[in-house]
């Protein structure tokens, strides 16, 4: 890092924007925009108090691509921090490994509720 300062900050400005668009670009692919989020509360009836139906996109619209955008970067900076830390490996490749297992046990821990439900225990 410290042999080209240039070429570090290139990177972590790279890779914060690209992960905030990646992450802004996501929610509307995912069903996760705001419109898709009011939809689902008015589908359950929920209101946010003080809101009218009409008002809860545009209320949701000022927080849902502020909150991926940060995430996003929040991730961003973790990669780019254990690659300026020399982890073994990649800072992306450590971040893939850990949300793979966490998918893992996420997995196991509803088939064992499941089957827990299933036979009373």
């Amino acid at each position: 890092m410290a042999a080209n300062p240039f070429h570090a900050l290139f990177y972590l400005v790279f890779m914060l924007t690209a992960c905030a668009l990646f992450s802004k670009t996501w929610i509307e692919v995912s069903g996760s925009s705001a419109r898709d989020v009011a939809k689902q509360l008015k589908e359950q009836q929920m209101v946010m108090p003080g809101h009218r139906d009409s008002n809860l996109q545009k209320e949701l619209n000022r927080y849902i691509p502020t909150a991926a955008a940060f995430g996003g970067m929040c991730i961003g900076a973790l990669t780019v921090l254990a690659d300026f830390m020399g982890a073994i490996g990649s800072g992306t490749g450590i971040l893939l490994a850990v949300t793979i297992i966490y998918q893992y046990f996420e997995t196991f821990e509803k088939e064992k509720a499941s089957e827990l439900g299933l036979f009373g225990f």
